[in-house]
Order: C-alpha cells, then structure tokens, then sequence
C-alpha cells in the first residue's frame, strides 16, 4: 500500500517570493540582521544598522546617483561601509538612524522606500541636502560605488591605462555615449 503526504508544502521559491518586502526595485526580505534581494540575487550581512535602515540608504543612494544600468547590489556594496562606522561609533549610529527616520517622516506613511516616484524622494531629498546626513551619503557614493571595479564596464571605463601607453593610441574616443 503506497502512502501519501497529505501535508501542504512550500517551496523554497513560494516562500522567498511569499516572505519579501518590495522596495528597490525588487522583494527585499528582512531578517535580524540579514537583507537580501531574493528578485536580484543578493544579499547582505548588517551588522549595527537595521536593514529596514540600510534599504532606505541602497534607495537613497541609487536616487541620488541613479543609473539604471548598475544594479542595487554596488549601490549595497557602497552602503555597506556607513554599516561598519556605525558599528564602531555610536554618533555615527545615531546620525545614520535619525536621517532615515527623518526620511521616513518626511515621506509619510508608507516612509521613503513606500514612495513610489523618484520624483517624489528626490524633492525629499533636495529639502536636505545641506544636512550632515546627506552630506555623508553623497561624499561616500562618489569613492564607495564608481570606484568597484565591477561597474567600470557599465560606463566603457577601461581603468588605468598608464602601463599601457596611455589613452591617446588607446581608445581615447571610442566611447559612443558621450
């Protein structure tokens, strides 16, 4: 006599697809201290912020510096250093969870990451952008998401070039997107 299990069963897909936030873009699923993008294929170890809080700061950095061809991923790689100084200092724990609480407020009921045009976070943060918070987040993008190596092809960069002979023999203007 054959046996059947009769208990309902998820799988594995149902319940990352079940479970997730949305937000950025894709399903954002937040553990203890875990966030992971189960629609892009990334994820993250936070270590003294929340990840409900470095989500908003992946958003802020991707509406700050939008490219549509770089994926969340460098912009969380990016975020991950505000991470590691706010696990080694309070103030800059503080500082980091007040501006995305301040973001949140400034959004509404459904916060920063619940808004669903750019155009609208995007006032929100032209409405800080002198703040020290802001100020930091701007600062660090510039070196923490076009120095990644991995992005480099995305914008026809080749890198250094000096060991090579330089660029002028070397594809100086074969960047058709200029």
């Amino acid at each position: 006599m054959r046996v059947i299990d009769k208990r309902e069963t998820v799988s594995r897909r149902d319940f990352l697809a079940a479970s997730g936030t949305t937000a950025l873009g894709a399903s954002l699923v937040f553990g203890a201290s875990t966030l992971v993008s189960t629609k892009q294929g990334w994820g993250m170890e936070v270590t003294a912020l929340k990840p409900e809080t470095m989500a908003t700061l992946i958003q802020m950095a991707r509406d700050i510096y939008p490219h549509d061809r770089v994926a969340d991923k460098y912009y969380a790689k990016a975020m991950k250093q505000h991470d590691e100084a706010a696990a080694g200092d309070a103030d800059t724990l503080k500082m980091l969870e007040d501006g995305v609480a301040d973001l949140n407020e400034r959004a509404g009921d459904d916060g920063y990451l619940g808004m669903g045009w750019e155009k609208d976070r995007v006032a929100i943060l032209r409405d800080i952008e002198s703040d020290g918070f802001f100020q930091a987040i701007r600062g660090s993008l510039v070196v923490g998401l076009y120095n990644q190596k991995a992005v480099w092809p995305l914008f026809g960069y080749e890198g250094a070039s000096a060991h090579k002979g330089g660029y002028i023999d070397r594809g100086f203007d074969d960047i058709d997107w200029v």
